[in-house]
């Protein structure tokens, strides 16, 4: 019998295996999906998920991220992040780079996924696999999330959807370019010396390219790049659970909820609340997940459902960025509170 299962191998399965196998625990990962896994996301990783994913011995290349930038009409907003810097990182390259570590701590990756689960009082069994935890981390539309009865019902405000692809193109700074639109946001995020990605969030449904009208200026710019990779789509993007913990079943990434994906950080939380589900599993105590999770997402559940409410209502998200740009200590001073 294994100490814990994983389902789901993307970045959050992937640190938390490592964070076990780490911690002296025996793990294995069920991953139906074989080779490199991609996901449409806009790939600038904050300073906190640098340094967290430092602490698991993982150093994805990518591009350095100094900070953030608003941009609306003729409004500015910038902000240098005050503890570290950033990174612009191919979700391929990070996936690469997890799945090393996780090789190197011989960490088994079976090509099965859990599609049954039967907890016990004292183990859980994931199909034929037995151990004394399961850890979900099997996506925005956890499948075993809602097997072990954590989705939660209720309206969740205006569907929002992300796409994404990748343009030969030198970088326009060393910051993510956030341009507001009235329905939508566009980000530009350097990856490479020679590569961007960009990504744009919305609540109207539409193609990529239907998508970039919205965004003028940015369109021309990419007029003449060449698009280096297809477009990725995800959606929609909120997701409530009702709970992290279901007996022995402890949800991860974003499987455990999620929110929107405005204000960028998702993996840093994902990477903060996996080191603590790995901190309750090794004392083993998976009832102090909740409360750790609760903690540790705070700020950023609270910044992004504010920074959501206002974007939702046009005679507020239309001066969200002037705001910001005029008032740039606290635009330096949010950004700082999601870049921990």
């Amino acid at each position: 019998m294994h100490d814990v299962v994983v389902a789901g191998g993307g970045p959050a399965g992937l640190a938390v295996a490592l964070g076990c196998a780490r911690a002296g625990l025996d793990v294995v990962v069920c991953e139906k999906r074989r080779g490199v896994i991609d996901k449409a996301c806009g790939e600038g990783l904050m300073p906190g998920a640098v340094r967290a994913l430092a602490a698991l011995g993982v150093d994805p290349a990518g591009h350095v991220i100094e900070g953030i930038t608003y941009r609306q009409g003729s409004s500015v907003a910038h902000a240098t992040f005050s503890d570290g810097l950033g990174r612009g990182v191919r979700r391929t390259a990070l996936h690469d780079a997890l799945r090393a570590a996780v090789d190197q701590h011989a960490v088994p990756v079976l090509p099965t996924p859990v599609t049954e689960i039967d907890q016990r009082a004292d183990h859980v069994r994931a199909g034929e696999l037995r151990a004394r935890y399961l850890v979900a981390a099997d996506g925005l539309h956890s499948p075993i999330r809602a097997m072990v009865g954590l989705n939660a019902n209720g309206r969740v405000g205006t569907p929002r959807w992300g796409l994404r692809r990748h343009f030969a193109m030198r970088p326009f700074s060393d910051s993510v370019e956030v341009t507001w639109a009235r329905h939508s946001e566009a980000y530009v995020t350097p990856v490479s010396a020679d590569t961007i990605g960009v990504a744009v969030l919305s609540s109207v449904r539409g193609g990529f390219a239907d998508q970039l009208t919205a965004f003028p200026e940015l369109a021309a710019r990419l007029a003449d790049a060449q698009p280096v990779s297809g477009v990725r789509g995800a959606g929609p993007l909120r997701q409530r659970a009702s709970g992290r913990v279901a007996g022995r079943v402890l949800l991860v990434g974003d499987a455990a909820g999620y929110i929107d994906a405005l204000t960028g950080e998702g993996l840093a939380v994902a990477l903060a609340a996996g080191a603590e589900l790995v901190r309750c599993l090794r004392a083993d105590r998976p009832g102090d997940y909740e409360r750790a999770w609760a903690t540790t997402s705070r700020r950023s559940r609270w910044l992004t459902s504010g920074l959501l409410w206002a974007r939702n209502r046009p005679a507020l998200a239309r001066r969200i960025v002037p705001v910001a740009a005029r008032a740039p200590g606290l635009f330096t001073f949010a950004v700082d509170q999601l870049a921990r």
